[in-house]
């Protein structure tokens, strides 16, 4: 069954049926439109939301943060945050799949349907213009015949006439006969257009406009399934983020189960804890034999610790220690002797790792410098030994500065009362560091006197250019001494992952992609020795390459 067969009459509900198909196409359109601006609103106000209470850098809230039930909440908090982004890939994804790509079909559609349609209009006033040529012809065949009709009768009376004369009688004859003629010719024109008619009423009929209507069918059946498509998109898209959800409705779950009641308590103990006795029993002061303000034998009073409940006690010591009074805030010092025993304590060994760190950075920094210092003096076509001078002076006044803090902290800790494990740090950082024997270079390039581990200068002299500055390379240099210029063998190979410019000085420019020989591996500062094809080597930045080493 088609349209162009069982429709072939209902031109007028063909048009109305296509039109409503495309207002469906629209209104369906418009609708996701508006799924989409829901779903981005909703997104904006989830995000609104999280940030509302994230709480800000440095505040109160977010030191509360090493609790376990506000952690939780901020983990809640990041999961609803990305859950508003998947409500936001929704919506992107409806408008680019369904909206966008159903606003273009239907352009098309309606384009399409406007050139059936006006195919039509044209077999349709083609076939007018030709039964009006038919009605035409045949209202002159009528016309013609009746004059025909009448000379006749005037031509037959006319010979009847005994008055007529001879030439009367034929001049009516010839008269008939050419109207006669006249309509015989309009008769075979009429004939003539009522065959061209006819043919052409059934072109319409038959072919031309069942073909236009089986077109108009195909292009609705196609808007359907297109529409369907997009019915089923909607769904889709909102199923294709489900799983990521339900990721995140898991991760809002797993927060709070790994609130640990607990651990939270003894979270608190652990930052509060001030380390203090409880106060004793205060002494009876007899005032009848004279005035003997003793103070309390209590804990409190025995404690050597400077600072603490005793200076909430005020000048009067004698007053009890009142657990709900309003203590005034302490002024913050260096030493940290604002603090009770307990949290000073903890205070100074945080302070004492950080410095650490900071100074294994120096020392590893050191290291860097003194081997790149080296290898410059070995080969000076790679830099300039001297260039170095500025970052070898730096980094050994940085060192000698948090060697003097580390000892601050550690006197500090020494007389809260427990040294921990930052005293052996700190014993093995300071072999470390001291086994370095810095060379600063002066303007003129001449290096002054080593230093020993206090300070003092040494006996020994000057050391040649030449040497190592680290003991731990001595037997490296010495066995390139021997070797002289002969070339070390690669170790593996690199690929350049990004563009290096290799501006500064024993350093070598590299394009991305390139490969090179590795001469000598990364020594823990971040920097790779390598070799090209034509010999020439220096440094390269290790994160910069991906390393394949010859086993």
């Amino acid at each position: 069954m088609d349209w162009g067969t069982d429709l072939w009459d209902q031109y007028d509900i063909i048009d109305k049926h296509t039109q409503s198909g495309l207002e469906l196409v629209e209104k369906y359109v418009k609708f996701v439109k508006e799924r989409t601006e829901i779903e981005q609103n909703y997104a904006k106000q989830l995000r609104n939301l999280t940030k509302k209470y994230n709480p800000k850098r440095g505040s109160k809230e977010e030191q509360e943060c090493r609790f376990s039930n506000h952690q939780s909440f901020l983990d809640i908090l990041n999961e609803m945050n990305d859950y508003a982004g998947q409500r936001e890939l929704i919506a992107e994804n409806m408008m680019m799949n369904i909206c966008i790509e159903l606003t273009k079909y239907l352009q098309e559609l309606k384009m399409e349907r406007k050139t059936h349609l006006s195919e039509a209009k044209k077999a349709q006033q083609s076939l007018e213009s030709t039964y009006k040529q038919l009605d035409s012809s045949k209202k002159r065949f009528e016309r013609e015949w009746r004059e025909a009709d009448k000379a006749a009768q005037y031509a037959e009376k006319t010979d009847q006439d005994i008055n007529a004369t001879k030439a009367d009688v034929e001049k009516a004859k010839q008269q008939a006969n050419m109207r006669t003629h006249i309509a015989e010719e309009c008769k075979n024109d009429y004939a003539a257009q009522l065959q061209k008619y006819n043919k052409e009423q059934s072109q319409f009929y038959f072919s031309d406009m069942p073909l236009i209507f089986n077109k108009l069918q195909d292009m609705d059946e196609r808007r359907v399934r297109k529409l369907a498509q997009g019915y089923v998109l909607f769904s889709d898209t909102e199923k294709h983020v489900i799983p990521i959800i339900g990721k995140c409705l898991e991760g809002v779950a797993k927060a709070g189960t790994n609130v640990n009641e607990r651990n939270d308590s003894i979270a608190l103990i652990e930052q509060y804890k001030s380390g203090f006795e409880r106060p004793g029993d205060l002494d009876f002061e007899d005032y009848s034999q004279g005035i003997n303000r003793a103070s309390s034998d209590s804990s409190l009073g025995t404690l050597g610790t400077p600072k603490g409940p005793l200076e909430l006690l005020g000048k009067n010591r004698s007053k009890p220690f009142w657990l709900f009074s309003k203590k005034s805030k302490p002024t913050v010092t260096e030493d940290f002797g604002h603090l009770p025993p307990e949290q000073r304590r903890k205070r100074l060994q945080q302070k004492l790792d950080d410095i650490g760190k900071e100074l294994q950075k120096e020392v590893d920094q050191s290291e860097a410098l003194g081997k790149m210092k080296d290898v410059y003096e070995k080969n000076p076509q790679m830099g300039d030994p001297a260039s170095l001078s500025t970052q070898i002076n730096q980094t050994a006044q940085n060192m000698e500065r948090l060697r003097g803090e580390l000892n601050k902290y550690e006197s500090w800790l020494t007389e809260a009362g427990r040294r921990g494990d930052t005293m052996l740090r700190r014993d093995t950082l300071r072999e470390d560091t001291l086994s370095y024997r810095s060379h600063s270079f002066n303007d003129n390039g001449s290096t002054h006197e080593p230093y020993s581990p206090d300070g003092a200068h040494t006996d020994e002299g000057t050391p040649d250019s030449s040497q190592a500055i680290y003991a731990e390379f001595d037997d490296d240099f010495e066995e390139e001494e021997e070797e002289e210029e002969e070339l070390v063998a690669p170790i593996g190979q690199c690929t350049a992952m990004y563009n290096f410019p290799g501006a500064s000085e024993g350093t070598i420019a590299m394009q991305e992609g390139e490969v090179l020989s590795v001469v000598e591996e990364d020594k823990g500062d971040g920097w790779t020795r390598v070799r090209r094809a034509n010999g020439n080597e220096g440094y390269i930045p290790t994160s910069y390459v991906s390393i394949s080493l010859s086993k």
